[in-house]
C-alpha cells in the first residue's frame, strides 16, 4: 500500500473526503459472546447497549465508582458477537476485568489479536470496506460522534463542528488484511498517519481517552455526554458521580479549542500548562497543525475561566498567546433546580 504525498494538510484533506485510510494499529478488539453479552455488559457501561440491534454502532465508558472515565470503548454487535474496539495499551487488563465480572452469566471474553482496525471517513475507503468480499465478513463500527446519541445530552452550545463527522472503523482478520489492501489500493485509497486523524479529531472537538483522558476526567469535561453516556438506564459503576454532576452540581473543568498565535510555529507538547496571569489554569491535551484552522489544540481548564480571557501557552519555543472556543461552557450541569425551602424563625 503507497503512502499518501507526506504534506500532513494533503493528508488531512484525503482523509476527510474518503480519499485514505489509516491502520489504527494504536486499537485492539475484544470480543463478547454468549446469550447474556448484552445485557451483561449493559450493567457495567455507561451507554445503554442491552437493546442494541445487529449492526448498530455505539460508544461507551467504563468508569471507576467515582465516576472518573478509566476506559473508553466502541461498540458493535453482529447478531452473534459483541465487538469493542479500545486502546490496545489497556486491552488486557480491561478483557481479564470482564472475565471477573461474569460470575454466572453466559458471557464468554476473547481478546482478538488476529483483528486489525483499519479506519477512515465515508467515500472510496468506506466503500470499499462494506463491498470487499473476504473470507471473514468485515465489521464496520460507526462512530455516533456526529450526532448526539439517544439518552445523551450536549453541553457545546449552537452549531457543532461534529456535526459532519462521518469517521468509522472497521475490522479485518490477518487472513483477509493482504486482500483488503489490494482493494483499497485498486480503488485508488491511499494511506495516512495518524496525525491526519488526530487535526481532523480535534477540529471536532472529538475527545481522545489516550489524549484528553487523565486520572481524573469524568464525561461532562469533554462533552462525552453527547454520544457516550445514557441518562435514564439502570445502574452502572460510576452512575452517582456522572447523574449528580449532571443535575445538581458542574463539572470542575471544561474542554476548550484554542488557537494559538500564529507568530510562532512551535506546537506545545501534550500536557504543557495553560496560564493566565501568571496563574496556571489547565494543560493542553491535543495539540495538532490544521489545514485550515492552523495551530490549535484542546485543552482543560478550570470551569470559573472567563471564557473571554485571552490565555498563554508553554510550547518549545517559549509562552504564546491563544485565545478560547468554548466546547463545554461554564453553565454545564446544573439540570434540575432545587428549590430552596424556606428558613424557619
Amino acid at each position: 500500500m503507497a503512502p499518501a504525498d507526506p504534506n500532513p494538510f494533503i493528508q488531512q484533506r484525503l482523509l476527510a473526503s474518503g480519499d485514505a485510510f489509516l491502520d489504527r494499529c494504536d486499537r485492539c478488539v475484544i470480543l463478547l459472546t454468549g446469550s447474556d453479552r448484552l445485557t451483561w455488559l449493559d450493567g457495567l457501561v455507561s451507554q445503554h447497549v442491552r437493546d442494541l440491534e445487529m449492526d448498530q454502532s455505539t460508544e461507551t465508558l467504563i468508569l471507576t465508582p467515582q465516576g472518573r472515565v478509566e476506559y473508553q470503548a466502541a461498540v458493535v454487535d453482529d447478531g452473534t458477537t459483541t465487538h469493542m474496539i479500545v486502546n490496545r495499551d489497556s486491552a488486557d487488563v480491561l478483557a481479564e476485568w470482564f472475565d471477573r465480572m461474569i460470575f454466572s452469566a453466559d458471557v464468554e471474553v476473547i481478546l482478538a489479536s488476529e483483528l486489525h482496525v483499519l479506519g477512515a471517513f465515508a467515500g472510496r475507503a468506506a466503500d470499499v470496506f462494506a463491498s470487499v468480499t473476504t473470507s471473514t465478513p468485515v465489521v464496520v463500527w460507526r462512530d455516533p460522534w456526529g450526532t448526539m446519541t439517544p439518552g445523551g445530552v450536549q453541553y457545546a452550545l449552537g452549531e457543532h463542528p461534529g456535526n459532519d463527522w462521518t469517521y468509522g472503523e472497521a475490522l479485518v482478520s490477518s487472513d483477509d488484511l493482504a486482500l483488503v489492501h489490494g482493494a483499497l489500493a485498486d480503488a485508488g485509497v491511499a494511506e495516512v498517519n495518524r496525525d491526519a486523524w488526530d487535526a481532523l479529531r480535534v477540529a471536532a472537538w472529538r475527545p481522545a481517552i489516550e489524549a484528553e483522558g487523565d486520572d481524573t476526567l469524568i464525561p461532562h469535561e469533554v462533552d462525552w455526554m453527547r454520544s457516550a453516556v445514557h441518562l435514564n438506564k439502570g445502574c452502572y459503576r460510576g452512575q452517582e458521580t456522572v447523574a449528580k454532576v449532571h443535575n445538581l452540581g458542574a463539572p470542575p473543568r471544561r474542554l476548550v479549542l484554542l488557537h494559538l498565535d500564529g507568530m510562532s510555529d512551535s506546537l506545545p507538547n501534550r500536557g504543557a500548562e495553560v496560564s493566565l496571569d501568571e496563574k496556571v489554569v489547565g494543560h493542553v491535551t491535543s495539540p495538532v497543525r490544521h489545514g485550515q484552522e492552523g495551530l490549535v489544540a484542546l485543552a482543560l481548564v478550570k470551569r470559573s475561566l472567563p471564557v473571554t480571557a485571552t490565555l498563554d501557552v508553554v510550547t518549545g519555543e517559549g509562552t504564546v498567546r491563544a485565545t478560547q472556543v468554548v466546547v463545554v461552557p461554564p453553565t454545564a450541569g446544573h439540570a434540575v433546580t432545587v428549590e430552596r425551602l424556606p428558613r424557619l424563625r
